[in-house]
């Protein structure tokens, strides 16, 4: 089958492309309103935009009403990336659904929140990495905005820190995101084909 601009309207488009471009990182997005309220909202449209400066960036689909964590971090300018792992699955599905901007999102995911040390945001304990950022600019494209964040502080913890400055995947545990249904990410291997490496004891 193949496809011209001219027929998409004749197909579901957005699950032909979502169900291709997979797996997709989760970007766990914590924020704050301008009123104090803690903000925690899942996004899988999510990568690293530049390496210098270290820029992060993730998608904010179109909605009934402008989402809580683009309407924060426009007020802000601010919000922290906590990654998810096969533990916190169920909380970060809790926190994708559609709760009222008055409700504090880490309480109702069942999930801890502490303080951000370099941007005032609370991120998610439970998260072995929290990348703090800064907002450099928000993209209109289409109905979609691309956030791009200016990353000012890393956490990871001791336990998936690998010597010199890698992250140990078979610790970190990370969860990714298909079209409509979530993978574990648990086995790696070298190219060129064979070359499968074996978890470590």
């Amino acid at each position: 089958m193949k496809i011209g601009e001219n027929q998409f309207h004749e197909h579901r488009m957005s699950k032909l492309v979502k169900g291709a471009v997979v797996p997709r990182p989760i970007a766990w997005v914590s924020s704050l309103s301008s009123g104090g309220v803690a903000n925690l909202a899942p996004f899988s449209f999510f990568t690293v935009a530049s390496m210098d400066p270290v820029t992060l960036c993730f998608s904010i689909g179109d909605g009934e009403r402008e989402k809580d964590t683009l309407v924060n971090i426009r007020e802000t300018e601010t919000f922290i990336i906590n990654l998810v792992t096969e533990q916190l699955a169920d909380q970060m599905h809790e926190s994708s659904k559609n709760h009222s901007p008055d409700v504090d999102e880490f309480h109702a995911a069942g999930v801890e929140s502490e303080p951000g040390d370099f941007v005032n945001v609370p991120r998610v304990k439970e998260s072995p990495v929290h990348m703090e950022c800064t907002l450099s600019q928000v993209v209109e494209v289409g109905s979609g905005h691309l956030v791009l964040g200016r990353l000012v502080g890393y956490h990871v913890r001791d336990d998936v820190y690998m010597d010199v400055d890698k992250i140990d995947p078979y610790k970190l545990k990370p969860v990714g995101r298909m079209a409509g249904d979530y993978t574990y990410v648990r086995e790696f291997y070298s190219l060129p084909i064979g070359c499968m490496k074996q978890k470590k004891s």
